[in-house]
């Protein structure tokens, strides 16, 4: 009965967790596609790919704290649906479009002070003529991305991952599209570089928050969420609720993000070519990364049911599935990019001081690939069960009491370079990876159902 259980769980958090990697994937790929397109551009490519980076990881340190919120909404939903209360799932849904809009107007803001003070990260003066003007026109994408992702909190907490999925893949094309007319020009529309593909990132995520709101709010289908709100809710309790548990969880990940974000401030002290192969090689890595964090809000939503029908073996159940499947995967990633690193590495740029750096870099990143997808699958676990402040710690320690100053040490102390860099960031998983799954078990096993509180 274990097995069948377990085997039941494992094909149901691959049917849930499918479609949200395939959607998460789409989101990388944007940037990756805006990465490959501007490597590729004829002048400034380096420097180009260098600034994107930079404005890139600035951007997703200070929003994933956001986005990493509205994540914890959808166990939150998927434990009401378990629970038979329809119109909760739709007060959720409302309370998180207000905590969206709130975020993201704070997210702007830091990131309008972080460009007032640029100099403070000790770039070069081409470095900073091209990552300003286009860090300003993806930070004005923070409202429409935020949006989506609280709207597809109600999809995915329903278990309905497909439609964020489709939306996230047609916005993937025309993303494309738009990159491939605004950064080399076509017609009447001049060739505009980095900016163009700053402009087409925006207009996808536009197009994302617009096409989902539609669909939720005309279908049939979401009617009986969406008709009736509870009376017995307080006003703004559950936007209280979100920002207790979802901002503690979106700090984990604003210190791992955080922490790889440093590594490219340290790469570009080393080098420009650094730099440049530095994020080559993350970029490579936060393909699977992405996947691994669709299984994990698959486990985190299947977690939700199992607290919603207040099973315990049940939460066990699909942790330990999530787990196998984050390992299986990671694993075959693992394997994929060692042997073919020459080759996905020069898919994304000819010049060959680079190439030769991120090479060696992406046979660490195959490392860790394993403790990366085993920490982001726990910390998907832990949000399930609201677990927030301890894991918190975790990542603290971990990135930087670990990451961070093993990094220094071994990159630019010792001189070892970019190796020794990418070194500091695979112990840094190992470490939390180790930790956050020690917390998952021991929170199981003490977790009050009847009484769940935030921890």
């Amino acid at each position: 009965m274990v097995l069948a259980t377990f085997s039941e769980k494992v094909f149901k958090t691959i049917k849930l967790a499918l479609p949200i990697i395939i959607g998460q994937l789409g989101i990388m790929l944007m940037g990756l596609a805006d990465t490959i397109q501007v490597g590729r551009m004829k002048f400034l490519a380096a420097e180009s790919l260098g600034a994107s980076g930079m404005a890139g990881s600035i951007f997703f340190t200070i929003a994933v704290v956001g986005l990493i919120c509205m994540n914890i909404v959808s166990p939150m939903v998927s434990k009401a649906a378990a629970e038979g209360d329809l119109p909760e799932c739709g007060n959720l849904l409302r309370a998180s479009l207000r905590v969206a809009l709130f975020l993201a107007v704070i997210t702007i803001v830091i990131l309008g002070i972080i460009g007032l003070n640029y100099d403070l990260f000790g770039q070069t003066a081409i470095n900073k003529k091209l990552t300003l003007p286009f860090l300003a026109l993806i930070s004005a994408s923070v409202i429409p991305i935020f949006i989506f992702s609280a709207l597809k909190t109600l999809t995915d907490g329903l278990q309905k991952p497909r439609i964020a999925m489709t939306i996230t893949l047609i916005a993937l094309l025309l993303n494309v599209l738009w990159n491939s007319i605004l950064i080399n020009g076509y017609g009447p529309i001049p060739a505009m570089g980095l900016m163009g593909a700053g402009i087409a990132t925006l207009m996808a995520r536009i197009f994302m928050a617009t096409s989902l709101a539609i669909y939720i709010f005309t279908r049939k289908e979401f009617k009986p969420y969406l008709a009736k709100v509870h009376a017995h809710h307080t006003p703004w309790v559950l936007e209280k609720t979100i920002l207790k548990v979802g901002v503690p969880s979106g700090f984990q990940g604003f210190f791992e993000i955080a922490t790889f974000g440093m590594a490219v401030v340290m790469m570009g002290w080393i080098s420009i070519t650094s730099q440049a192969a530095h994020i080559v090689a993350i970029n490579m890595a936060s393909l699977t990364y992405m996947a691994a964090t669709g299984i994990a809000a698959a486990g985190g939503i299947l977690v939700g049911e199992d607290i919603g029908n207040k099973s315990k073996p049940g939460i066990y159940v699909s942790g330990n599935a999530a787990l196998f499947l984050s390992l299986v995967f990671m694993g075959i990633c693992a394997l994929v990019m060692f042997f073919g690193r020459e080759f996905f590495v020069t898919s994304y740029t000819k010049e060959i001081a680079v190439v030769t750096i991120a090479v060696q870099l992406v046979i660490w990143g195959a490392v860790f690939q394993l403790f990366d997808g085993v920490q982001a699958v726990s910390l998907g676990l832990l949000r399930g069960l609201q677990d927030v402040k301890i894991p918190t710690f975790i990542t603290i320690f971990s990135y930087w009491g670990v990451g961070i100053p093993l990094s220094y040490y071994l990159g630019i102390y010792e001189g070892q370079g970019a190796e020794g860099i990418w070194i500091g960031l695979t112990a840094s998983l190992i470490c939390s990876s180790i930790l956050l799954t020690w917390r998952f078990y021991v929170r199981t096993n003490g977790i009050d159902l009847d009484a769940l509180t935030v921890e």
